[in-house]
């Protein structure tokens, strides 16, 4: 029977600014064995994909996705926060959820022409992360087969956002908020 992960997350209100209610995954992170049954979870997911590629978000989506592609030996490449990766990188600029603009970067030869890619990151929100990830991935001639975070904020659309950019990458959550 596998945990119910939910009971791990804790509420933190009006966090970064107010209004914005803050998932908590350091609970998940301090227990070992929840830890290991979110981790569990994220690798059946990849492993029924089976991409070519995990690439993780920073700063959580490392978090979750370097054991998973340690365990199906996969290989990890980083989405990083600008400035954060060395030369040569492609870099995306998106809108955020609370704040006003932000910039990833990735690797410029970190994807191969064809490679299949599952991003993982630890939530879903608006997507606007999610799909700048999508874009930095498919302009190195990657496909962004899914997209798996262990919570959605599915209030905030994200999954539709996706979907309709993309109606074949699929979106997968643990623990959906509605």
């Amino acid at each position: 029977m596998s945990m119910d992960l939910r009971d791990w997350v804790r509420n933190v209100p009006d966090h970064p600014t107010p209004g914005i209610q803050f998932k908590d995954l350091s609970p998940i992170l301090a227990h070992p064995p929840v830890f290991r049954a979110a981790i569990d979870w994220f690798t059946e997911q990849v492993r029924s994909i089976n991409p070519d590629v995990l690439a993780a978000i920073d700063a959580r989506g490392f978090v979750f996705a370097a054991p998973v592609a340690d365990r199906l030996g996969i290989s990890l490449v980083m989405v990083r926060k600008s400035g954060k990766l060395p030369p040569p990188v492609v870099r995306k600029e998106y809108s955020l959820e609370y704040a006003e603009t932000s910039t990833i970067e990735i690797r410029s030869d970190a994807i191969s022409d064809g490679q299949s890619v599952v991003i993982v990151d630890d939530l879903l929100a608006t997507g606007g992360t999610a799909m700048a990830a999508a874009e930095l991935v498919e302009g190195l001639g990657g496909r962004t087969v899914a997209q798996l975070s262990l919570i959605e904020l599915a209030f905030l659309d994200g999954r539709e956002r996706i979907t309709a950019r993309d109606p074949e990458c699929e979106v997968i959550a643990n623990i959906v908020y509605d």
